[in-house]
């Protein structure tokens, strides 16, 4: 069971982070009000949540995932592959050395935690434009210490490997198209057409949250037997974010 969640407030300047998408800005209103209720539903699965404040300094600053990467034993801090994102991380170091052993990628090497998914006890690393392959064997002998496997996978297809590909516990992942051969799973659901980015869901204590507006993956998950939140993600889909983005859970 996960107990804890690291959020960070979106700032105003939101809509100067980095982005790839061709959705137009966001709204700061409404990245606000979708952020509280993605906070709210962090709470209902029974995190207690670590909230912090904005930081201008960084546009993308919300998306704390990619600045650590949170496991049993230890955190790994990153080095964000976008030199405008290095800097992120301190503030997170700082809170997660209270909770966890620190660990820390290091120059040259560049990795983000969007390219982290973990599977039981086996992580797989995407090798993107965000984290080099240095950063993905440092990463592989940082876990190795703690008993875990880890093997990589080449993200040739959107932001990062979480972008495309997601564990859902049981040997069971939802993938698209693109990720779909590349994990030895009993299951792997494949999202339909047009639906790729709800790949990017997040479990947290058996509850699944997954951004609304697919029909088809929240109709395969719901045959699961998953309890489901839904969430308009549609102001941080504008610049590159998803579900995962948002938090470090552990």
């Amino acid at each position: 069971m996960s107990a804890t969640a690291i959020v960070r407030r979106p700032g105003k300047n939101f809509a100067a982070g980095i982005t790839t998408s061709d959705l137009g800005n966001p709204d700061y209103k409404k990245v606000l009000s979708q952020h509280k209720a993605y906070c709210n539903a962090l709470a209902d699965c029974g995190l207690e949540l670590v909230i912090l404040e904005a930081d201008e300094r960084y546009p993308d600053g919300c998306f704390v995932e990619d600045t650590a990467v949170v496991f049993g034993e230890a955190a790994v801090i990153t080095r964000p592959g976008a030199v405008s994102r290095r800097g992120e991380e301190a503030v997170i170091e700082k809170v997660l050395s209270e909770y966890r052993r620190i660990e820390r990628i290091v120059g040259p090497g560049t990795l983000d935690g969007g390219d982290i998914l973990r599977a039981d006890n086996h992580f797989y690393t995407g090798r993107s434009g965000r984290t080099n392959a240095e950063g993905a064997r440092q990463f592989s002998e940082i876990v190795r210490k703690y008993g875990y496997t880890s093997s990589e996978i080449v993200v040739d297809e959107g932001l990062h490997l979480k972008s495309g590909l997601e564990y859902l516990g049981s040997d069971t992942f939802i993938a698209t198209k693109e990720f779909s051969g590349k994990v030895g799973a009993s299951k792997v659901l494949v999202l339909e057409p047009g639906e790729n980015y709800s790949a990017n869901c997040l479990l947290v204590n058996g509850t699944l949250i997954i951004p609304g507006g697919y029909p088809g993956s929240k109709d395969q998950l719901l045959r699961l037997g998953y309890g489901i939140i839904e969430l308009d993600m549609s102001e941080f889909c504008k610049m590159d974010g998803g579900l995962t983005c948002l938090s470090l859970v552990f």
